[in-house]
């Protein structure tokens, strides 16, 4: 540490870097004896005003006691250093923080309130600009969450998002698209649909998300495969060449706001229902889309329970699509087990690859729920009569012309890798006899996490006892994959607590 660096005057700090990862949310980090905080009082979680020539950011005060920083110095966390353009050695400013009338809509929603078409715009303004902490974001998304959230409240969320980031636009449509609401474990039917209706000649820039509480996101599994951190305007070029794209949806500044309130969720491990379709449709509002393919999978251990808890989602979904200007159809499919064999992001792109490339051991429920989805999506846009889309699709899928066209995506998108193999296995096996009748996907997915899915691609399960399958004592149930020895353990030793993940007698 350079103890000797000039101090900087008034309220001017020079920075130093400290290495320190904090996900999504700015931190600054200052002495608990420096002259500002000693000036104006500030205190461990102060959110503070942060300056750098004519960039400017929110961030949280974490004070240090310690030889850490020097006088005159101070940190900011590497999110902090990107979103201001900083370096080392730089000098900042550093000023209070007016407060934040969007917080009161937040409080009053907490105590039941309705909130305005008015009032989200405020809180998800906010939330774009970056005014809003971690621990002031989990309050909204808990204020909302349940069904806390009416159909005009979603509307206005869904709008307000819509209008937080860009927009793309497309010729002549209709502009396709496809969104599975998720808790399925291995349902990585995306890739497969948007080859099909691309190589069938329809346009569809699909954007994805990353996993939230899942152990793989349509993105993660592509990333896998192909770059997916496309900017607008490579998607754009992508979709012109080819009719199709997969990307993360992050990296394209549409419906910012929605990835800001995701990367929170995920750490609370919860979905809204108000804010997953807020989510989903402004998603597609902000690609372009028209018309959009919903695949909501119900099951005891799914996300959606019940099919009650389904067409609920599914009426007001519709209803809200309908407001902004969305054509939807939903399509309620079997969510009682994994689909596929692969359980995170590698071990689902071999899925994907296998069905695209016509492999005689190609996972047929992947491909038939894939083809059921690609189906609906031709019929509605007019590329075949009603009752004969599932025959078009599988036409063009037997044909490898939908792997030709998959090719070409992943080419435009930088280049085609098969996806890796995980280092350390553990086979779970078969303790007696029996007939596969209940999986439970909840605990499948804790598993493939913990052995590091998807923040390890290669990690996750291969499953392989189906519901309806006869089980011998000795058979292989599933398979863990990780690509370190300590977090393959660490899912063993959680696999071993638990009874009941796969139920056989």
């Amino acid at each position: 540490m350079n103890s000797e660096k000039e101090t900087a005057p008034g309220n001017e700090l020079v920075l130093r870097s400290m290495g320190i990862d904090t996900y999504r949310e700015n931190i600054i980090y200052m002495r608990a004896d420096c002259h500002i905080c000693r000036s104006e009082g500030f205190s461990a979680l102060t959110r503070l005003v942060v300056g750098h020539g004519a960039k400017s950011i929110i961030a949280t005060l974490n004070v240090v006691h310690s030889e850490l920083l020097a006088q005159g110095e101070a940190g900011l966390s590497l999110e902090a250093f990107r979103r201001l353009g900083a370096k080392a050695d730089d000098t900042i400013t550093v000023d209070h923080l007016v407060p934040i009338t969007s917080l009161g809509f937040v409080r009053a929603k907490m105590y039941g309130s309705e909130l305005s078409a008015g009032d989200l715009e405020a809180i998800i303004t906010d939330v774009t600009a970056g005014r809003y902490s971690n621990i002031e974001l989990a309050a909204f998304l808990v204020a909302c969450a349940g069904d806390r959230l009416n159909e005009n409240e979603i509307v206005a969320l869904t709008e307000a998002m819509i209008a937080s980031g860009k927009r793309l636009t497309w010729g002549p449509g209709p502009i396709m698209d496809k969104h599975c609401v998720g808790g399925l474990p291995g349902n990585r039917t995306t890739p497969i649909v948007v080859s099909i209706a691309a190589a069938a000649g329809l346009t569809i820039p699909k954007t994805s998300s990353r996993a939230i509480t899942s152990p793989a996101g349509t993105a993660d599994a592509m990333e896998t495969m192909a770059p997916v951190d496309l900017d607008l305007e490579l998607i754009r070029r992508v979709v012109v060449q080819e009719g199709g794209c997969i990307a993360w949806g992050g990296a394209a500044d549409l419906s910012p706001a929605d990835d800001i309130l995701i990367a929170v969720e995920k750490a609370l491990d919860i979905d809204s229902v108000g804010q997953l379709i807020a989510s989903v449709l402004s998603k597609k509002v902000a690609a372009g889309s028209t018309h959009v393919v919903i695949d909501i999978p119900v099951g005891t251990t799914a996300k959606v329970r019940s099919q009650k808890e389904a067409r609920d989602i599914g009426k007001r979904m519709d209803a809200v699509a309908r407001v902004i200007g969305l054509q939807i159809r939903i399509i309620y499919s079997d969510g009682s087990q994994p689909v596929g064999r692969g359980i995170g992001p590698a071990l689902e792109a071999q899925d994907v690859l296998a069905v695209l490339r016509n492999d005689k051991d190609a996972p047929l429920d992947l491909r038939d729920r894939a083809l059921t989805l690609a189906g609906v999506m031709l019929e509605m846009a007019g590329k075949c009569t009603a009752g004969s889309g599932n025959e078009k699709a599988r036409t063009i899928l037997d044909s490898g012309e939908a792997l030709k066209k998959f090719l070409a995506i992943c080419a435009a998108q930088g280049g085609f890798t098969e996806p890796g193999e995980a280092p350390h296995r553990y086979d779970v096996l078969a303790d007696h006899d029996g007939v596969v009748h209940s999986v439970d996907n909840r605990r499948l997915a804790r598993i493939a996490k913990l052995a590091g899915a998807p923040t390890a691609p290669t990690a996750g399960i291969r499953f392989h006892a189906p519901i309806g399958r006869s089980i011998r004592k000795g058979d292989l149930l599933f398979t863990m994959h990780a690509e370190a020895q300590g977090e393959l353990d660490y899912a063993i030793a959680y696999m071993k607590q638990e009874n009941g993940t796969i139920q056989y007698d």
